[in-house]
């Protein structure tokens, strides 16, 4: 791998003595991938070097792989370059005591995420400038082709009921069991207490159909190195340059100099050595907390940097039915899997936004077909386990992931410098401390799960109800609901806002994704939300990394 698609030492060597660049990435997930594609394909000759932290290691989405791939799920493939504080460790902050860690290795986070990508309506952009949300609202459907979203009602659409029996023997349909959550879920499920939309799930799933696959969760490594070969071979014919990538080269800080009056990124110190920038625009899209301690310990006045912090808080809630109440008339096939997505707010506020990430599953024979429902699960990040299928025969299964929005303006969660650790790359320091809105935003989607459940899809009353108890392979059924600390994680997901963007002057990065401690620094990603809202980021993301590169490509010309 090294020597076909990545630097080797003699080329890295090369690089950092010959090259010249236009554009250095940082990172190698979806916005290193959306920024660069985007760029070649308005100019094949510009030049561009991504820097991945870690080595290679999953081709593709692991749930496209065999099924011991699944084992790479987990904290064994997260690295933590940050300490959590001692009160927020310990449990003295409330449910939530760590934050889901970096994927380190090329395509980071891209080989193991769920694929879920709604699109944010105006009200979920909630405290962002208007120039953002135009230019997210623009790039919308660019970002859907890149990352080949596809809702799961149009997986199996115009397929009559013998091809989805044929279908049924081999994989999951998403057919009669899709159609009918949907059907309650838009009849009845605005009428659940601060719930106002639900829709089919927007999955980063469409194959490009070869070989006879027909659903494919996205990742970023099979494009990045189609891109670097498809730039090889122009730059042969003299019609474009090199996509050159390294790998297991960690950037530690950015040399910097007043010219002209500003700051400007000169070079980067690296645990490969100095890589001169030149001319070059360097772009962090390395995820939401690395970059900030980056620019911290690279530009030690800059102001506000990791002093607004949100992520999403989780609730986890599996529960069943009876397969007779929602399918009296036996239409369901054999393997069936459901996937839809149901957001709602708190307090009647936008900026208390949650949602469901609800999957539903139908299996004849759970045993049989454990691996095949894998395989194929909408979230496969949460997903029922084997003893909770086995147990179900008979019964639809519901996984309920439900998402709600760290309150950003809680001045007691922050991400600052920890000026006890002496490793530039990891010296920061983690509080998340949940505040009374945190608690009411938590209750109302906990609450309106619960309402989801027993009163919309559960035609036959809330008594048809029951929850699982228990870790996922030793627990047992119950019409109780499960308690507060059984269905709330204590970690979090989609860390948010460290370098949020804005027109303000103490915002860190501006309307044009500049960094304002310097000229020639620009960042993507998650950091970036002024508020964190609840709706998963990937797709915002993209988009927002496509319009960056058509700034730069654009002000270039």
């Amino acid at each position: 791998m090294d020597h076909v698609f990545f630097l080797s030492n003699a080329a890295w060597k090369a690089a950092r003595e010959q090259n010249c660049y236009d554009y250095v990435v940082v990172g190698t997930g979806f916005c290193a991938l959306a920024f660069a594609k985007h760029v070649l394909a308005s100019n094949p000759h510009s030049r561009i070097l991504m820097i991945e932290r870690g080595p290679f290691f999953l081709p593709e989405h692991f749930q496209n792989l065999p099924l011991p791939f699944k084992d790479t799920l987990g904290g064994l493939s997260e690295t933590f370059p940050w300490t959590m504080s001692a009160s927020t460790a310990l449990g003295k902050n409330g449910p939530v005591r760590w934050q889901h860690g970096m994927v380190p290795f090329f395509g980071g986070r891209s080989t193991l995420w769920s694929a879920w990508c709604p699109r944010p309506n105006g009200d979920e952009f909630n405290g962002w400038p208007q120039a953002t949300i135009d230019a997210a609202r623009k790039y919308f459907d660019t970002a859907e082709k890149l990352l080949r979203v596809q809702r799961a009602d149009q997986i199996d659409q115009g397929r009559s009921t013998e091809e989805l029996n044929v279908i049924g023997k081999s994989r999951p349909v998403y057919g009669p069991l899709q159609k009918r959550i949907q059907s309650l879920l838009e009849d009845k499920g605005k009428s659940v207490e601060g719930i106002y939309r639900t829709e089919a799930a927007p999955l980063a799933s469409a194959s490009e159909d070869f070989n006879g696959v027909d659903f494919q969760k996205y990742s970023t490594p099979g494009d990045i190195l189609t891109l670097a070969d498809q730039q090889a071979k122009l730059h042969a014919d003299g019609k474009g340059a090199r996509l050159d990538i390294v790998t297991e080269c960690v950037v530690e800080r950015i040399q910097q100099q007043e010219i002209n009056g500003s700051r400007q990124a000169t070079a980067l110190e690296t645990s490969r050595g100095v890589l001169p920038l030149g001319e070059a625009k360097l772009v962090l899209a390395m995820g939401t907390l690395p970059p900030t301690t980056l620019l911290r310990n690279s530009f030690p006045d800059a102001q506000a940097l990791g002093e607004r912090f949100s992520a999403h808080f989780i609730s986890s809630i599996v529960a069943r039915v009876p397969k007779s109440s929602l399918d009296p008339e036996d239409k369901f096939g054999d393997l069936e899997l459901s996937a839809c997505y149901v957001a709602g707010v708190a307090e009647k506020s936008y900026e208390q936004q949650f949602h469901i990430q609800l999957s539903s599953l139908w299996d004849v024979d759970p045993e049989k077909n454990a691996g095949t429902a894998l395989r194929y699960m909408p979230d496969v990040v949460a997903t029922a386990s084997p003893e909770q299928l086995k147990s179900s025969k008979g019964y639809v299964v519901f996984v309920c992931a439900v998402l709600g929005e760290l309150d950003y303006k809680n001045s007691e969660s922050w991400f600052l410098r920890n000026d006890q650790d002496q490793n530039i790359t990891t010296n920061s320091l983690l509080q998340v401390k949940e505040n009374t809105r945190d608690y009411q935003t938590w209750q109302a989607m906990d609450n309106a799960t619960f309402g989801i459940l027993e009163d919309v899809l559960s035609p036959m009353g809330a008594s048809q109800i029951e929850y699982w108890h228990g870790s996922p392979d030793l627990g047992e059924w119950s019409s109780e609901r499960p308690s507060e600390d059984h269905r709330r994680v204590d970690a979090l997901v989609h860390e948010s806002s460290t370098l949020y963007l804005g027109e303000e002057a103490s915002a860190p990065v501006d309307l044009n994704y500049r960094f304002r401690g310097s000229n020639n620094v620009y960042v993507t990603g998650g950091c970036l939300w002024p508020q964190g809202g609840s709706w998963n980021p990937t797709l915002t993301m993209v988009a927002l990394a496509q319009d960056l590169a058509t700034k730069l490509e654009s002000a270039k010309k």
